[in-house]
């Protein structure tokens, strides 16, 4: 049998609520990296964010970021795979957001120097605290200016708030067949999260691209929720963690551990052959 790609989802599947890698999982993943397991993560994060959160996993693989809209290689340390919005695309997202009373984060590029931009003194509640959190990020660009939100390569529109708010919108846009929309609890709030990409930008892509990027044959994923669903459709194998949405763990091939529990790590260190 060929060699097997492992996917992990970040928060809610390896991550513990306090948005890092619990030790124990840490200390088994490295181990397991050492002796040949190919393992990377797929997540709505940045690739800065990212980082942080799995400070001190020794990863060589690329990583899938913002839900499949950018693939890294933290060996070569650049951009291997995006998917951007088209000019037409991102005005209309706008404006649509704008008709709902919705102030979106726009993720994004300009030049090399990738961006988180935002209309300052419309933020809601959830997205103050998503920026407070990432004080000193050097991809913070606060701005008044319409004109220069949507500058550059976009990729990804973040809008946090109320479920009936950002609902309203997520009913209009989950129909328009040029993008992916996901709309679901934040994991560690009572906010909503809207994430709107374009239709290319998933973790199934994603996945497939990684597979064929490093001459895999299978592939085997770990999840909890939506942005792991289209993953879970493509991959050989797939795991829910146990504290995972029970219409996921019903497509899964099984149920692990829960994240807080190094369900995650536990099951790799039992399944886990060292290649011959």
């Amino acid at each position: 049998m060929g060699a097997t790609l492992y996917v992990t989802d970040l928060d809610g599947t390896l991550l513990s609520k306090e948005e890092r890698v619990p030790a124990y999982s840490r200390e088994k993943l490295n181990r397991l990296v050492g002796e040949g397991l190919l393992f990377t993560f797929a997540t709505a994060r940045s690739l800065l964010s990212a980082q942080r959160a799995t400070d001190g996993l020794n990863l060589n693989l690329p990583f899938i970021l913002y839900n499949g809209g950018l693939i890294y290689d933290p060996v070569a340390r650049k951009a291997i795979f995006h998917a951007l919005l088209e000019e037409e695309w991102k005005r209309y997202l706008l404006s649509v957001l704008r008709e709902y009373e919705i102030s979106p984060m726009v993720f994004g590029a300009v030049g090399e120097r990738e961006r988180l931009a935002w209309h300052t003194g419309r933020e809601s509640y959830g997205i103050r605290r998503y920026l407070q959190r990432r004080a000193g990020d050097d991809r913070l660009f606060p701005t008044q200016r319409e004109d220069v939100l949507l500058d550059g390569n976009v990729f990804y529109f973040k809008c946090i708030g109320p479920a009936e708010q950002l609902g309203r919108a997520w009913d209009l846009l989950k129909y328009d067949p040029r993008f992916i929309c996901i709309f679901h609890p934040e994991t560690y709030s009572s906010d909503y999260w809207l994430e709107i990409f374009p239709r290319a930008a998933t973790k199934a892509n994603g996945v497939k691209f990684l597979k064929q990027y490093l001459g895999a044959e299978r592939a085997v994923c770990f999840g909890d929720t939506s942005n792991d669903s289209d993953m879970f459709d493509i991959c050989d194998e797939k795991y829910a963690v146990m504290n995972a949405d029970d219409w996921l763990k019903a497509k899964a091939t099984g149920v692990i551990g829960y994240c807080e529990e190094d369900g995650v790590a536990k099951w790799l260190e039992e399944h886990f052959r060292k290649p011959v």
